[in-house]
């Protein structure tokens, strides 16, 4: 309420061509804008066989997301949000994404979780952050606020209506309480789906109205192919084909090329990720940082480890 939320500030001196398209897009679906990517696997792959034999096991989402923070620590205007027709400048930088539980009974539940990043992470500070919390919420008798609400909530017929319809209603004008708002996955700068887990394919997931995420990406499995080389070679290639989908009244085209640039050199140079940027840029009036992560597994400390 007046500028002021627990996750972000209004921004102003806001170019008028964009500042005008929540009113001609009021929801977030309405501005939907879906790309197309497709990482080249082979420099991914030969990386984490590099780290894995160093002693750091990483995974192709943990880079996914190592870029995206790097990306966001170079074009900070892609972490904003629309909502109530007013753009704001995040607080945070975080990212959500669904996890398999295990279960004693093989069945399948899913959990979601959500992450908080600093701008200035390493892949080393990343992987240690998505490890941990996923080894925090995968068992049953430790899973997140979100999934216990949820069991609650469809034991009571109309609450979940209720309960919906009210947390929206305090979202629209800011006045959601901050532990609530770190707690829902919806609310966050980018949610990823990793579907090559599951052998499917890739998808341009659609973005929640409910909550303020901005940006989605969804993995899918490796595609391999024929392609001709500059010398009339026939080679085999393989790439990691990504489904990114997009609110686009959140900055410009120009501003998401840039962005999107950086996250293409980092993927293509993993290495670029293992030291923090030489400058994070911010947006105006929201400097932010996170608390390192504990165990943080560098080459040094995993040879240390070895030989122990």
């Amino acid at each position: 309420m007046f500028g002021f939320r627990p996750e972000g500030r209004r921004v102003k001196n806001m170019d008028p061509i964009v500042q005008i398209t929540p009113y001609i897009m009021p929801m977030r679906c309405d501005a939907q804008v879906m790309l197309d990517y497709e990482a080249e696997y082979e420099p991914l792959m030969r990386y984490i066989a590099q780290k894995s034999r160093e002693g750091c096991k990483f995974t192709f989402m943990e880079l996914i997301v190592a870029s995206y923070i790097r990306a966001v620590s170079q074009v900070p205007a892609v972490n904003r949000f629309v909502l109530n027709k007013q753009f704001y400048n995040r607080t945070e930088l975080s990212v959500g994404y669904t996890i398999l539980m295990d279960t004693d009974d093989g069945s399948i539940k899913e959990n979601a979780v959500k992450i908080f990043f600093d701008p200035a992470d390493t892949i080393y500070d990343v992987s240690a952050r998505m490890k941990q919390a996923v080894e925090a919420n995968r068992k049953e008798e430790t899973a997140g606020f979100v999934l216990k609400l949820a069991t609650f909530l469809m034991k009571v017929p109309f609450l979940p209506g209720l309960v919906v319809g009210l947390v929206k209603l305090l979202d629209r004008y800011g006045l959601c309480p901050k532990a609530l708002l770190d707690a829902l996955p919806f609310h966050t700068s980018m949610f990823i789906t990793n579907n090559a887990s599951i052998g499917l394919m890739r998808v341009y997931h659609h973005i929640y109205n409910f909550g303020n995420v901005g940006m989605f990406l969804g993995m899918g499995v490796p595609k391999r192919y024929n392609t001709v080389d500059g010398k009339g070679n026939v080679v085999r290639k393989c790439l990691l084909p990504i489904g990114i989908t997009v609110d686009e009244r959140v900055c410009s085209g120009a501003v998401y090329a840039q962005f999107f640039a950086v996250m293409k050199q980092c993927l293509l140079h993993p290495e670029m990720l293992e030291t923090a940027p030489e400058k994070v840029y911010y947006n105006d009036g929201v400097e932010f940082h996170a608390p390192k992560p504990e165990n943080v597994q560098t080459p040094m400390t995993a040879g240390m480890e070895v030989s122990a």
